[in-house]
């Protein structure tokens, strides 16, 4: 029968990395949050002298509404940082704003993986919407055209979780360097933040992870027609 699909098992530890990287994420930012750095000073105040030390006056900081919604915007060139990292003094405060600092530094140094990854985002973005619909469109009604025009469009969007790692485990690195020079942490904080940091990059790996399972899933299902 179509609607039993054995291989939905291959996605069930994918999924499992995906919760525990989840709840990873949100109990060590809250776990952080509680933790005031001894600065005192905001993620927005960290943030914006980061970028003036690098000579990017001209990119704002911006207050965002949502959780965890912190990202820079390389179109607007615009540092979007949540309620809790714009105004908090926490260390976790702290080590979201260095790490979005990281990503505008990326922008600015024309970082390689950063350039090929907004490269692929509008056919990522697509292959992410039409993927799914076109392939089963295509397993239901016997079109493997239609199946391979899927696969392929699932191949962009996966090209671009992929490089997104490299990406973000660099706006890590560069965020501990920052954090590190400016004296924003002491010894005993940093673990903290690199605690934060960690936990936020699982959840990409987990994307990965379930995005190459997703894959298999579909090349068995494609040639299960032939």
């Amino acid at each position: 029968m179509f609607f039993y699909d054995p291989t939905f098992i291959l996605l069930i530890p994918a999924l499992i990395l995906a919760l525990y990287a989840q709840a990873k994420v949100s109990s060590t930012f809250a776990k952080y949050s509680r933790v005031a750095a001894s600065t005192y000073k905001t993620g927005a105040d960290v943030a914006r002298e980061l970028l003036d030390k690098a000579g990017l006056y001209d990119v704002p900081v911006e207050r965002i509404g949502g959780h965890l919604s912190d990202h820079y915007d390389p179109r607007s060139r615009v540092m979007r940082l949540s309620p809790e990292v714009y105004s908090g003094r926490s260390i976790a405060a702290l080590a979201v704003a260095a790490h979005e600092t990281g990503h505008a530094l990326q922008h600015a140094n024309n970082y390689v993986p950063l350039n090929i990854r907004n490269g692929l985002f509008p056919v990522a973005s697509i292959g992410s919407q039409l993927a799914f619909p076109l392939f089963f469109f295509g397993l239901i009604f016997a079109s493997p055209s239609l199946m391979d025009i899927g696969i392929w469009l699932f191949l962009a969007a996966l090209a671009f979780q992929v490089v997104t790692l490299p990406v973000e485990f660099d706006a890590s690195r560069r965020a501990m360097r920052l954090l590190d020079a400016g004296g924003y942490l002491t010894r005993e904080e940093a673990p903290g933040a690199r605690a934060v940091l960690t936990a936020a990059a699982l959840t990409y790996v987990a994307a990965v992870a379930m995005a190459l399972m997703q894959l298999l899933r579909l090349l068995i299902l494609r040639n299960a027609r032939d």
